[in-house]
């Protein structure tokens, strides 16, 4: 009898679970659907705007020969050496960045999600760079960088290849010294970002977990790849879901710090040289397209690469 009543009452447990949930949901759906809808006319209008502009040859200094060319931007933006050289920079740039944050932000995470002195001044420190503003920051590494007074050449003159003196190394003289400049710099400043998103990721990982798996005599090392980093597997997704899109958009450390020198020109650099320099609005706005559809390809990629089910991972599946 007991067992009846336990299984009749099982059904209805998970229905008033289910409803509340389905409620739940719906309220959730409410509530930014006013944002959505601001969002969508902010956003969807200049989408548009730029879409129609793309089918057009359109140079803002001669609004009246404006002619309809179909696709012919897209065509002669895809066979144009200059706008893969650009892709590809885009590319290292995102890739080598998002990379060593990840690596450097997790440790962070790591460090702040332990640490039991001085907690809220140790994560402020970490967190600082980020406050900074993206411009000040490139100009911060301009500076540091510099041929002339900078202090990377004279602190790290110790390292094979960097000189100084009459010889010093020239790190905005050529394309991969500068590279390298921008992506420091990137690194420097966004890293926090990252740590931030993952010290969320740590703190949902359960004490109870790693206990258990000490008990049974994991060593750290396994504790980390079969415990730590599988449960954080949703936070490292958002982590570089966020900052690979930003990272592809980048382009205030490139134009404070080279303005394009040295073949250093991102995506939107370029997008930027042919609207606002050249005042190429068709070619511009082909540009955009092109970029927007990049990055929703890129953020769909990474979403199925990682293959996160997100409401399991708020724990409603």
């Amino acid at each position: 009898m007991t067992t009846t009543v336990a299984t009749a009452a099982t059904p209805h447990r998970q229905r008033a679970t289910t409803d509340r949930a389905a409620a739940e949901n719906r309220l959730g759906l409410k509530l930014v659907a006013p944002a959505v809808i601001v969002m969508l006319v902010v956003t969807a209008w200049p989408m548009i705007q730029a879409l129609y502009l793309s089918l057009y040859r359109y140079r803002l200094t001669t609004p009246d020969d404006r002619a309809f060319v179909g696709l012919s931007n897209y065509g002669t933006i895809l066979t144009d050496s200059l706008f893969w050289r650009d892709t590809l920079n885009t590319v290292l740039i995102m890739i080598v960045s998002v990379a060593v944050e990840l690596v450097i932000g997790f440790i962070f995470a790591m460090v702040m999600h332990r640490v039991i002195f001085a907690r809220g001044l140790i994560r402020t420190s970490i967190l600082i760079p980020y406050g900074i503003i993206t411009v000040v920051s490139a100009f911060a590494w301009q500076f540091a960088f510099s041929l002339n007074n900078g202090f990377v050449n004279s602190w790290f003159a110790w390292l094979p290849g960097i000189q100084t003196g009459a010889d010093a190394t020239n790190w905005f003289g050529h394309h991969w010294t500068a590279m390298f400049a921008i992506v420091v710099s990137e690194i420097w400043k966004t890293t926090p970002f990252m740590s931030l998103l993952l010290l969320a990721g740590l703190s949902q990982v359960s004490d109870d977990m790693l206990e258990a798996a000490q008990v049974d005599g994991a060593t750290w090392w396994q504790r980390l790849w079969k415990v730590i980093l599988p449960n954080m597997r949703a936070a490292i997704m958002v982590a570089v879901l966020f900052r690979a899109l930003d990272a592809f958009r980048i382009f205030d450390n490139i134009y404070v710090m080279t303005k394009g020198a040295q073949n250093t020109e991102s995506s939107s650099f370029l997008t930027y040289r042919q609207v606002i320099e050249q005042f190429q609005l068709g070619m511009g706005s082909a540009l955009s397209v092109l970029l927007f559809l990049t990055v929703l390809l890129l953020a769909f990629g990474i979403v199925k690469l990682f293959r996160v089910d997100l409401a399991r991972a708020r724990g409603e599946g």
